[in-house]
């Protein structure tokens, strides 16, 4: 997986707030521009608020921990928050949702701020990570909607009491394959994967179609989301579990530490 959330460049080792290697940054950097006003106001409803204060722990502690890069902090609002929040139209009301490889929140958090009928669970295998996601869901009071798994998509679907989620979200973890071994096993029969991808989009369904299929998926699908909203639309790769396929079995515990869900 990449080491930023994403597929943003990760930003430097983690030191020390307040440190003269690492000053404070500025939580200005996460102001809402007024040009996407009105496109953030569409996404995020009355929750527009919480979409703030979100981008602003992005900006400060995601920036001093590493997980977002300092360059990616004046963006956050057209590169991360509305290009995620505009996957919402693609997944129905009351859905569970699993985004793995969740690392800063991204699109899991954001989806859990724009849609309170959502059930989001965030996995992520990096325990520096998990720690700030179990931050934000605190800090943004987001308990009864959000939890945070600790461990991997291979742990989450072969867990004592494996996860399953109507909608599987990954935003720039892996190669459309990859992503389908790892993503399609937590998802319900009928339930979807959507992949958030970028240029390549297309180029990634004609060369991983065929593995897709025998991963148990159907045609990949894609989709351009929130035209007329956001700028550019965001690129999603739609598969469908059509089949159940069986999951390889779990890798002796030198290779995997196994998962849990942080419970409160």
């Amino acid at each position: 997986m990449p080491s930023g959330p994403g597929g943003t460049p990760p930003g430097p080792p983690a030191v020390r707030p307040g440190s003269p290697e690492s000053p404070r940054p500025d939580p200005a950097v996460a102001v809402l521009p007024s040009e996407l006003a009105e496109a953030a106001r569409r996404l995020f409803d009355g929750r527009l608020d919480l979409a703030a204060a979100y981008a602003e722990l992005l900006a400060t502690d995601g920036v001093v921990r590493g997980l977002i890069g300092p360059r990616e902090a004046p963006r956050i609002w057209d590169r991360h928050l509305l290009n995620c929040a505009a996957v919402g139209e693609l997944i129905p009301s009351g859905a569970t949702v699993l985004d793995v490889g969740s690392g800063a929140g991204l699109p899991g958090l954001v989806l859990a701020i724009a849609r309170p009928d959502l059930r989001v669970t965030l996995i992520e295998p990096l325990a520096r990570r998990t720690v700030f996601l179990d931050e934000v869901v605190d800090e943004l009071a987001l308990h009864d909607s959000v939890r945070v798994f600790h461990g991997r998509a291979e742990d989450a679907a072969t867990w004592p009491e494996p996860v399953r989620g109507d909608v599987v979200t990954a935003r720039a973890v892996a190669p459309l394959d990859r992503l389908a071994a790892w993503c399609l096993p937590l998802a319900t029969p009928g339930g979807r994967l959507l992949a958030l991808k970028g240029s390549s989009a297309a180029d990634e369904i004609v060369e991983h179609g065929a593995a897709v299929h025998r991963l148990g998926g159907g045609e990949p699908v894609l989709h351009r989301c929130g035209e007329g909203i956001v700028e550019p639309p965001t690129t999603v790769v739609e598969v469908v579990r059509e089949r159940i396929v069986a999951v390889p079995a779990k890798g002796s515990a030198k290779k995997s530490r196994g998962g849990r869900i942080r419970r409160r």
